[in-house]
């Protein structure tokens, strides 16, 4: 059976983007039913000293990205950093709301629990 045809834009993204290592020899490509910024997060949340270089290459993006992601989140209120040395730690703000109308029901917290990633302390 012949594979399907792909649209000009499909071809293009495919060549243009191989397959990434990442993470415990997994093999990622195309696209996930998280975000960078989620991924980041919980990278920051199950390391709060993680080198922001380290954070990259788990989540497969460039370290310019994740500087760019964690900026969002320092000015969305989600994470604060905190100088310690000559490293950063990262705290979390686990009451913070998610962003979107379909999902500001929920808090970072309920987000990071849900994906059992959380090393949050319970809400007061």
């Amino acid at each position: 059976m012949p594979e399907p045809e792909k649209r000009p834009n499909e071809a293009a993204s495919a060549a243009s983007s191989p397959p990434r290592q990442v993470d415990r020899g997994k093999v990622h490509s195309g696209w996930t039913y998280l975000s960078n910024h989620t991924h980041v997060l919980v990278c920051l949340t199950q390391d709060p000293s993680a080198r922001l270089r380290d954070v990259a290459d788990r989540v497969g993006i460039t370290e310019r990205a994740v500087q760019s992601i964690v900026g969002d989140l320092e000015r969305a209120g989600a994470i604060t950093r905190f100088r310690e040395g000559r490293r950063n730690r990262y705290e979390i703000h686990g009451d913070a709301r998610l962003r979107h109308p379909v999902e500001d029901n929920c808090t970072l917290r309920e987000l990071l629990k849900a994906l059992r990633a959380s090393h949050l302390p319970p809400a007061p």
